[in-house]
Protein backbone atom coordinates (compact mmCIF):
# COMPACT_ATOMS: atom_id res chain seq x y z
CA UNK A 1 0.00 0.00 0.00
CA UNK A 2 1.47 3.43 -0.90
CA UNK A 3 2.77 5.36 2.13
CA UNK A 4 0.45 8.27 1.41
CA UNK A 5 -2.58 6.00 1.81
CA UNK A 6 -1.24 4.71 5.11
CA UNK A 7 -0.63 8.13 6.65
CA UNK A 8 -0.96 11.65 5.28
CA UNK A 9 0.14 14.09 7.96
CA UNK A 10 1.66 16.97 6.03
CA UNK A 11 -1.05 19.48 6.93
CA UNK A 12 -2.09 18.18 10.34
CA UNK A 13 0.90 16.70 12.15
CA UNK A 14 2.54 20.11 11.92
CA UNK A 15 0.45 21.71 14.62
CA UNK A 16 0.92 25.39 15.50
CA UNK A 17 2.88 24.78 18.61
CA UNK A 18 3.96 27.25 21.21
CA UNK A 19 5.64 26.86 24.58
CA UNK A 20 5.15 26.26 28.31
CA UNK A 21 4.63 29.25 30.54
CA UNK A 22 7.09 31.56 32.21
CA UNK A 23 4.21 33.46 33.83
CA UNK A 24 1.24 35.59 32.93
CA UNK A 25 1.20 39.36 32.87
CA UNK A 26 0.01 39.40 36.49
CA UNK A 27 2.97 37.32 37.70
CA UNK A 28 6.66 37.99 38.15
CA UNK A 29 8.61 35.97 35.55
CA UNK A 30 11.37 33.69 36.76
CA UNK A 31 14.79 35.24 36.32
CA UNK A 32 16.50 32.09 35.04
CA UNK A 33 16.28 30.14 31.82
CA UNK A 34 13.96 27.12 31.68
CA UNK A 35 13.34 24.21 29.36
CA UNK A 36 10.64 21.63 28.68
CA UNK A 37 10.38 18.52 26.53
CA UNK A 38 7.29 16.82 25.10
CA UNK A 39 7.24 13.30 23.70
CA UNK A 40 5.27 13.13 20.43
CA UNK A 41 3.19 10.01 19.80
CA UNK A 42 1.14 8.68 16.91
CA UNK A 43 -1.55 6.24 18.08
CA UNK A 44 0.44 5.89 21.30
CA UNK A 45 3.77 5.11 19.62
CA UNK A 46 6.66 7.61 19.90
CA UNK A 47 7.68 9.38 16.69
CA UNK A 48 9.80 12.24 18.05
CA UNK A 49 10.10 15.11 20.49
CA UNK A 50 9.32 18.80 20.76
CA UNK A 51 11.66 20.83 22.97
CA UNK A 52 11.21 24.35 24.31
CA UNK A 53 13.71 26.73 25.88
CA UNK A 54 12.76 30.03 27.53
CA UNK A 55 15.43 32.66 28.06
CA UNK A 56 15.69 35.03 30.99
CA UNK A 57 14.11 38.50 30.57
CA UNK A 58 16.30 41.12 28.92
CA UNK A 59 16.67 44.73 30.09
CA UNK A 60 13.45 45.66 28.25
CA UNK A 61 11.51 42.90 30.03
CA UNK A 62 11.17 40.80 26.87
CA UNK A 63 11.71 37.05 26.80
CA UNK A 64 12.66 34.73 23.97
CA UNK A 65 11.24 31.25 23.49
CA UNK A 66 12.93 28.79 21.15
CA UNK A 67 11.05 25.65 20.14
CA UNK A 68 12.44 22.76 18.08
CA UNK A 69 10.50 19.74 16.84
CA UNK A 70 11.67 16.63 15.01
CA UNK A 71 9.36 13.76 13.97
CA UNK A 72 9.88 10.65 11.85
CA UNK A 73 7.12 8.17 11.01
CA UNK A 74 8.27 4.72 9.91
CA UNK A 75 6.41 1.86 8.24
CA UNK A 76 8.05 -1.58 8.08
CA UNK A 77 11.36 0.08 8.91
CA UNK A 78 11.06 2.66 6.12
CA UNK A 79 10.69 6.36 6.95
CA UNK A 80 7.50 7.55 5.22
CA UNK A 81 7.26 11.01 6.78
CA UNK A 82 9.66 13.55 8.33
CA UNK A 83 8.95 16.84 10.02
CA UNK A 84 11.27 19.48 11.46
CA UNK A 85 10.29 22.85 12.87
CA UNK A 86 12.19 25.62 14.63
CA UNK A 87 10.57 28.81 15.90
CA UNK A 88 11.97 31.78 17.81
CA UNK A 89 9.30 33.87 19.53
CA UNK A 90 9.86 37.10 21.47
CA UNK A 91 7.25 38.14 24.03
CA UNK A 92 6.58 41.31 26.00
CA UNK A 93 4.17 40.46 28.81
CA UNK A 94 1.25 38.56 27.27
CA UNK A 95 1.83 39.82 23.71
CA UNK A 96 3.93 38.36 20.92
CA UNK A 97 6.28 41.02 19.54
CA UNK A 98 8.28 38.99 17.01
CA UNK A 99 8.36 35.54 15.45
CA UNK A 100 10.69 33.77 13.04
CA UNK A 101 9.99 30.14 12.10
CA UNK A 102 11.32 27.59 9.62
CA UNK A 103 9.55 24.32 8.84
CA UNK A 104 10.43 21.31 6.71
CA UNK A 105 7.20 19.35 6.35
CA UNK A 106 8.30 16.18 4.56
CA UNK A 107 10.28 18.19 2.02
CA UNK A 108 7.92 21.17 1.82
CA UNK A 109 9.80 24.13 3.26
CA UNK A 110 8.06 27.12 4.81
CA UNK A 111 9.27 30.29 6.52
CA UNK A 112 7.29 32.69 8.70
CA UNK A 113 8.40 36.16 9.79
CA UNK A 114 6.30 38.57 11.88
CA UNK A 115 6.90 41.71 13.96
CA UNK A 116 4.84 44.04 16.15
CA UNK A 117 5.14 47.63 14.92
CA UNK A 118 3.37 50.30 16.95
CA UNK A 119 -0.24 49.23 17.45
CA UNK A 120 -0.13 46.69 14.60
CA UNK A 121 1.21 43.15 14.30
CA UNK A 122 2.66 42.62 10.83
CA UNK A 123 3.29 39.27 9.15
CA UNK A 124 5.72 39.67 6.23
CA UNK A 125 6.33 36.01 5.28
CA UNK A 126 5.02 33.91 3.67
CA UNK A 127 2.37 36.53 2.79
CA UNK A 128 1.62 40.02 4.09
CA UNK A 129 -1.01 40.17 6.81
CA UNK A 130 -1.76 42.72 9.52
CA UNK A 131 -3.72 42.68 12.77
CA UNK A 132 -4.31 45.36 15.37
CA UNK A 133 -3.68 45.05 19.08
CA UNK A 134 -2.08 42.26 21.10
CA UNK A 135 -1.60 39.01 19.18
CA UNK A 136 -0.81 35.59 20.63
CA UNK A 137 0.44 32.49 18.88
CA UNK A 138 -1.03 29.07 19.71
CA UNK A 139 0.47 29.51 23.19
CA UNK A 140 -1.02 26.47 24.93
CA UNK A 141 0.98 27.31 28.07
CA UNK A 142 -0.76 30.65 28.61
CA UNK A 143 -4.01 31.01 30.65
CA UNK A 144 -5.02 33.98 28.48
CA UNK A 145 -5.19 31.61 25.49
CA UNK A 146 -8.66 30.51 26.62
CA UNK A 147 -10.10 33.97 26.03
CA UNK A 148 -8.65 34.44 22.53
CA UNK A 149 -10.66 34.59 19.32
CA UNK A 150 -7.65 34.63 16.97
CA UNK A 151 -4.22 33.03 17.10
CA UNK A 152 -1.11 33.19 14.92
CA UNK A 153 -0.11 29.89 13.31
CA UNK A 154 3.69 29.72 13.52
CA UNK A 155 3.93 27.31 10.59
CA UNK A 156 1.64 28.96 8.04
CA UNK A 157 1.85 32.60 9.16
CA UNK A 158 -1.95 32.89 9.15
CA UNK A 159 -3.84 34.61 11.94
CA UNK A 160 -6.70 32.15 12.42
CA UNK A 161 -10.13 32.66 14.03
CA UNK A 162 -10.66 30.18 16.87
CA UNK A 163 -13.25 29.09 19.43
CA UNK A 164 -12.04 27.68 22.77
CA UNK A 165 -14.28 25.76 25.19
CA UNK A 166 -13.84 23.63 28.31
CA UNK A 167 -13.84 19.83 28.01
CA UNK A 168 -14.01 19.14 31.75
CA UNK A 169 -11.66 16.76 33.55
CA UNK A 170 -10.05 13.45 32.59
CA UNK A 171 -7.31 11.12 33.78
CA UNK A 172 -4.20 11.56 31.64
CA UNK A 173 -1.02 9.48 31.50
CA UNK A 174 1.98 11.78 31.76
CA UNK A 175 5.37 10.09 31.85
CA UNK A 176 5.15 7.23 34.33
CA UNK A 177 2.16 8.54 36.26
CA UNK A 178 -1.47 9.46 35.76
CA UNK A 179 -2.75 12.93 36.60
CA UNK A 180 -6.20 14.46 36.80
CA UNK A 181 -6.16 16.98 33.97
CA UNK A 182 -8.56 19.64 32.75
CA UNK A 183 -9.05 19.94 29.02
CA UNK A 184 -9.81 22.76 26.58
CA UNK A 185 -10.77 22.31 22.93
CA UNK A 186 -9.52 24.72 20.27
CA UNK A 187 -11.83 24.71 17.26
CA UNK A 188 -11.11 26.61 14.08
CA UNK A 189 -8.00 24.85 12.70
CA UNK A 190 -8.61 22.02 10.22
CA UNK A 191 -9.09 19.62 13.14
CA UNK A 192 -9.92 20.44 16.77
CA UNK A 193 -7.00 20.44 19.21
CA UNK A 194 -7.55 19.24 22.80
CA UNK A 195 -5.08 20.74 25.28
CA UNK A 196 -4.60 19.35 28.80
CA UNK A 197 -3.47 21.00 32.05
CA UNK A 198 -2.50 19.64 35.46
CA UNK A 199 -4.35 20.79 38.62
CA UNK A 200 -1.46 23.28 39.09
CA UNK A 201 -2.15 24.77 35.65
CA UNK A 202 0.88 23.31 33.85
CA UNK A 203 0.45 22.31 30.21
CA UNK A 204 0.98 18.52 30.18
CA UNK A 205 -0.59 17.20 26.98
CA UNK A 206 -2.27 17.70 23.64
CA UNK A 207 -4.35 15.45 21.35
CA UNK A 208 -5.70 15.82 17.83
CA UNK A 209 -6.70 13.66 14.88
CA UNK A 210 -4.59 13.41 11.74
CA UNK A 211 -5.33 11.96 8.33
CA UNK A 212 -6.42 8.33 8.41
CA UNK A 213 -8.26 8.87 11.71
CA UNK A 214 -5.08 8.43 13.74
CA UNK A 215 -4.32 10.28 16.98
CA UNK A 216 -1.36 12.62 17.38
CA UNK A 217 -0.46 13.33 21.01
CA UNK A 218 1.98 15.40 23.03
CA UNK A 219 2.91 14.29 26.56
CA UNK A 220 5.22 16.19 28.87
CA UNK A 221 8.25 14.24 30.12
Amino acid sequence: MPARQVLVVAATCALPLAAPAWGTGAETPAASEAGWTFRVLLDGKPIGEHRFRAGAPDVAGERTMVSEASFAVRLLGITVYRYQHRAVERWRGDCLVALSADTDDNGQRMRVSALAQGSAFEVSLPAAQSASGCVMSFAYWHPALRAQQRLLNAQTGRIEPVRIASLGEASLEVGTRRVNASGWRISGPARPIDVWYSPQGDWVGLDTRVDGGRTLSYRRF
